[in-house]
């Protein structure tokens, strides 16, 4: 009988201690839930354009947040294809994030934007001679700022993961040899701690 009691008191520390261990272990995930920071890389375009695209965001409260976002596009200019995806070489964004949902910093959410960006610009004109239609292309380095919306969604899993789908649309304000409009489309994926 004896080794029966002595038997029952080591399950019921040993549940103790595994019950223990799993509060420990919830408290981690759920400051990992609603930790500040954020680090992500947005997938979409390194994949597809070769172009290096980064974001810090810091959740302010359980509704709103912002973005610092760095975009370099990697791919050399010179290759000769024609309809790059981008006219920006290099841009730095500041994001506004305010969350529509009861979760911590997650869910859908709208954004605001200022972005400032440079590249090379390629401006077509078409006009007509005795000869037909001629082509004149002018290439414009150019450097402005924008300013512009979005809206989005951020899936954060319990372990801190997460997934973010942005779209956005903006419009260049200085320079006549830039762009007008300006876009975003994000598939970030990254890190909460």
């Amino acid at each position: 009988m004896k080794k029966f009691y002595a038997f029952l008191a080591f399950l019921c520390l040993n549940f103790s201690v595994a019950a223990q261990e799993n509060e420990d272990t919830g408290s981690i995930l759920e400051k990992r839930d609603t930790g500040q920071n954020e680090l992500s890389i947005n997938a979409f375009n390194i994949v597809v354009f070769g172009a290096l695209d980064l974001a810090y965001e810091r959740v302010i409260n359980e509704n709103s947040s912002w973005s610092t976002e760095l975009f370099l596009l990697a791919l050399n200019r010179d290759n000769g294809d024609d309809g790059e995806p981008f006219y920006k070489d290099f841009s730095a964004t500041g994001r506004y994030k305010h969350f529509f949902s009861s979760n911590y910093a997650r869910g859908f959410y709208i954004s605001g934007f200022g972005m400032i960006s440079n590249g090379e610009y390629d401006e077509y004109d078409y006009y007509y001679d005795e000869e037909g239609y001629i082509l004149d292309n002018d290439e414009n380095n150019y450097t402005d700022f924008a300013i512009g919306f979005g809206l989005g969604g951020k899936f954060v899993s319990s372990g801190g993961f997460f997934l973010d789908l942005s779209t956005g649309i903006g419009r260049n304000l200085f320079n006549e040899d830039s762009p007008t409009i300006v876009g975003h489309f994000n598939v970030n994926l990254g890190f909460r701690f």
